[in-house]
């Protein structure tokens, strides 16, 4: 009864979240934008640092004061979003490669081992846990009262939030490693078989055939409107009209061939790309043609995030770079010790960060923490 109670509690409090103050899923939103409305302040500031156990891979999520993230060798954070200090804990003894995603009071993620674990978010307690047949890489999405989950497994799988029970499975032909985009009620999926899948929410069957990519992906597609943009490794970001369906361009680096790990962010007009040869690049979304070029030190393995009229980057040589999103020019950096490999969260006019150190921070407008660098290092 106790656990009910705690429930109903934290249910209601989350109805009056507003958006700005959530960071739900890695990607900010269902449609895996990478965007946030909100402008960071002027000039941004560290706030505070939690040490995790162990290297940390993935994007935070934050939702009603508390930030949540997971290490690589199988333990789950809950933070304080104010200041950092630890609520709970929860080790797995697996390993986190996904992100953890965030519906109501529920807390879900899955494992290297293809465990998917459902917690409450206020206490860590574990609710229920699934289990696919492969590496589980991405996070989760969410359809009415249903998870969904991808699994190296090849398929997409639906569970049920409450309980976890199977509600349907749906096969691609070899490996997905990315999280399954919802808008409407349909799902996209990108996968190793080179292939954009899109299938029914309601049922589990493919919606029309599979369009082609010409190459396997791992990255997340992301949705505006009747428009899909998904990069491919070989170095092709594609960009389609799902109604139709049919591919409405595509860019490719005739100077030197890329190679894309990450997913895109999509502001009104431009779909934003970080490849593995370091390069930032800004593209038309109308045209494909490429607007601006920011070129990196080192490569970036995290996806952009947009927020306001800013682009973020965070690189593996420790470096959290915010660009003007009108000409890609940079206005402001941030340098650690060790490696950014997943981008940051936004909420609450704060942005939360971790690296390969097992570091989570917390940036915002207060006054800066003793030691901080006018540059923005470390010290």
């Amino acid at each position: 009864m106790l656990w009910l109670v705690v429930v109903a509690s934290f249910t209601a409090v989350s109805q009056t979240a507003t958006p700005s103050e959530q960071w739900l899923l890695p990607r900010g939103d269902a449609q895996s934008t990478g965007r946030s409305d909100q402008t960071l302040p002027v000039p941004l500031v560290p706030l505070w640092e939690f040490k995790a156990d162990e290297a940390i891979e993935t994007t935070p999520v934050v939702d009603q004061g508390r930030v949540f993230v997971a290490d690589v060798m199988g333990k789950l954070y809950a933070l304080d979003q104010a200041d950092g200090h630890e609520l709970w804990r929860r080790d797995f003894g697996t390993g986190f490669l996904a992100s953890p995603a965030i519906h109501d009071q529920f807390v879900l993620i899955g494992d290297v081992e293809g465990n998917l674990y459902c917690v409450n978010a206020a206490s860590g307690e574990e609710l229920w846990r699934a289990k696919t047949d492969g590496e589980i890489n991405g996070s989760v999405g969410f359809y009415e009262g249903n998870t969904l989950v991808t699994s190296q497994d090849g398929k997409l799988y639906s569970f049920a939030l409450a309980d976890g029970k199977l509600q349907w499975t749906y096969a691609t032909e070899d490996q997905i490693r990315c999280s399954p985009t919802v808008a409407g009620d349909r799902t996209f999926v990108g996968g190793c078989d080179g292939r954009l899948h899109m299938v029914d929410l309601k049922t589990g069957q493919a919606i029309g055939e599979p369009l082609p990519l010409g190459g396997p992906t791992g990255s997340t597609p992301a949705v505006k409107g009747n428009q899909a943009f998904l990069p491919i490794m070989d170095g092709v970001v594609l960009a389609f009209d799902w109604q139709k369906p049919a591919q409405l361009w595509s860019y490719q680096d005739e100077e030197r061939p890329q190679e894309y790990r990450g997913s895109v962010a999509l502001s009104d007009d431009l779909v934003i790309v970080s490849s593995q040869n370091k390069q930032v690049d800004a593209l038309d979304m109308a045209t494909g043609q490429r607007r601006w070029r920011y070129t990196l030190r080192r490569r970036a393995d995290a996806s952009p995030v947009i927020t306001g009229e800013d682009v973020w980057i965070a690189s593996s040589d420790g470096r959290l770079v915010r660009l003007a999103l009108a000409d890609g020019n940079e206005t402001w950096s941030y340098e650690i010790r060790g490696a950014f490999l997943a981008g940051p969260a936004v909420a609450g006019q704060k942005l939360f960060i971790a690296d390969d150190q097992g570091i989570v921070r917390c940036f915002g407008a207060n006054s800066a923490v003793a030691g901080e660098r006018p540059n923005g290092s470390e010290s």
